[in-house]
């Protein structure tokens, strides 16, 4: 008995695109072709076109499979049928290869093959299987085996997932509008290959407007000019990945990103009050403190350092200043006394500056007015207001500060930008 021309029958079912074109039955047909003695195998379609292997598309021996299959029965991924099969069950359909027996159940009668388990293309995109027909009485071969793969059909069954959260950034104050701050990413375990399920789209939920996104590469940027970190240091942003292109329907997944504003160097010192005052003994030793200033910064860190100088004095050596570095105070000190009866005050003029920067931030000038009075017994405060030019209150002194030879000075501050 001669060999005979076996045909293949396959049937493709998707269960989600039963009615859509493309879907519909294709019948293989087995011929002789190519060099001599070696069999080739080609599809057609419904008209008896060849289908030929492409870069991209379907081939012949490629089933397709929905994944997440939430039907009772069992899945039907396709038939095979040998035209040697004559419906008389002489003819047994064997299926081989990965999860035959487990995953993929054949019919030997039929050739039917159905999936038994729900499948998930994320675990495994495809099946490589071997399916052949022979005679079941004689177990001899009708059909050569072929091998065909059955490919996972993915659904949008993944949201994106960011690879950080939260993330944390920070941001120079003062920043122009577009500088870049960081960049957030999202990544989708569908398959990216077909249609849009992995195809993400980033949006702001929280966070404007101080900031924006941009919704293809997830590059957050400065949208709002002048944020100052003295104002508003700490922002929370929130930002949503959606699948699906963004459409309505698409997976979604958020993050945190926590950013803050660094400081830079945009805030002059100031000083605490603008008026100062001291009472020094005649009796003070030199280089004994006279008393203390403090000028305050709004920055931070290296930008709040500043040092203390006297850059004008019309009683020249009188005093000096002195920058304490943990408190950063100015401590101005007593350099000379005047031996001079008429002696009557002394001005000059202090500067705080930042030592990482040559510019002056900020003049406060200091008049120091020293005065002389000399008493015998305890004066009252009639005393004092007659006897002295500048006004002098009573809450100025404690019984305990009068003495012989008391200098008061009185020190105030006037802002001179």
């Amino acid at each position: 008995m001669s060999r005979r021309t076996v045909c293949a029958l396959v049937v493709l079912w998707a269960v989600a695109h039963l009615s859509s074109p493309g879907y519909g039955l294709r019948a293989l047909r087995r011929t002789t072709g190519g060099r001599r003695g070696s069999p080739g195998l080609v599809g057609q379609d419904a008209n008896g076109v060849p289908l030929r292997r492409s870069k991209r598309g379907w081939m012949w021996n490629q089933f397709f499979l929905l994944e997440e299959y939430t039907g009772t029965d069992m899945q039907y991924v396709g038939k095979l049928h040998s035209d040697g099969d004559r419906g008389d069950g002489s003819v047994r359909y064997v299926l081989t290869g990965e999860g035959a027996g487990t995953l993929f159940k054949i019919d030997e009668k039929s050739g039917d093959i159905h999936a038994t388990k729900r499948l998930d293309r994320e675990e495994k995109a495809y099946y490589i299987l071997r399916a052949k027909a022979v005679n079941r009485f004689t177990n001899e071969a009708l059909e050569g085996e072929s091998e065909f793969i059955i490919k996972i059909h993915d659904i949008n069954d993944n949201e994106p997932r960011f690879t950080k959260d939260p993330y944390m950034a920070a941001v120079p104050e003062m920043s122009d509008v577009g500088t870049s701050v960081i960049q957030v990413t999202a990544t989708d375990a569908d398959d990216a290959t077909y249609g849009n399920s992995a195809r993400v789209v980033y949006s702001i939920l929280e966070g404007q407007p101080y900031f924006s996104v941009d919704p293809d590469t997830g590059l957050i940027k400065t949208a709002l000019p002048g944020m100052d970190r003295e104002v508003k240091e700490h922002y929370q942003v929130v930002i949503q990945a959606k699948d699906m292109a963004g459409q309505m329907g698409g997976l979604s997944g958020t993050t945190t990103v926590s950013i803050t504003l660094s400081d830079v160097n945009d805030n002059p010192p100031r000083f605490a009050k603008t008026l100062y005052e001291f009472r020094v003994p005649e009796s003070n030793e030199l280089g004994s403190a006279v008393g203390v200033i403090r000028a305050v910064d709004a920055d931070i860190g290296p930008n709040a350092e500043m040092d203390y100088r006297i850059i004008g004095s019309d009683g020249p050596g009188m005093f000096d200043i002195t920058t304490n570095r943990s408190t950063q105070e100015g401590v101005i000190v007593l350099r000379k006394v005047s031996q001079s009866e008429s002696f009557k005050s002394s001005c000059f003029t202090a500067v705080t500056t930042s030592p990482y920067s040559n510019e002056t931030l900020r003049k406060h000038l200091l008049d120091a007015h020293l005065q002389r009075v000399t008493l015998r017994s305890r004066p009252d405060s009639r005393w004092l207001r007659k006897n002295t030019k500048t006004p002098i209150t009573q809450s100025n002194f404690r019984d305990t500060d009068l003495g012989f030879g008391v200098t008061v000075a009185k020190i105030q501050s006037r802002h001179a930008l």
